[in-house]
């Protein structure tokens, strides 16, 4: 399992990823990977999250980005001391790659800002890079 943490005025994103064996399949070049997120509202204001951008890049150096509304369709609200927690998919044509990005979101009172998410692995167990 690997993972990253990264804490943005006061909102912090813990990230585990671990590859899924039984929805991959090597020999067609298709590796699966699940990843678990749980944001954290650690600040004294309420936020909103209202969209994802996250860059996906594979051991070829094949980059995607993917953009949207929320997170598995929703775009929670978090309060001083809650949390949001997550588990999402990725598909990779390589046994190795990383993913990273931010989210956006926006206080109660309207100010737009980003948190990022740091850098994390998805990689098959014992793969060699």
């Amino acid at each position: 399992m690997d993972g990253s943490e990264k804490v943005t005025r006061e909102i912090r994103v813990r990230v585990t990823s671990r590859f899924v064996p039984e929805r991959s399949d090597p020999a067609r070049d298709a590796w699966f990977f699940s990843y678990d997120i749980r944001i954290s509202n650690e600040g004294t204001e309420t936020v909103q999250l209202l969209s994802r951008h996250w860059i996906i890049t594979d051991s070829n150096g094949k980059v995607e980005e993917v953009r949207g509304p929320g997170v598995v369709g929703q775009q929670p609200t978090l309060g001083p001391g809650e949390s949001f927690s997550y588990t999402s998919a990725c598909p990779l044509a390589t046994s190795f790659g990383t993913m990273h990005g931010t989210y956006q979101l926006v206080t109660g009172t309207g100010e737009p800002f980003d948190v990022e998410i740091a850098p994390f692995a998805l990689s098959e167990p014992h793969a060699i890079n």
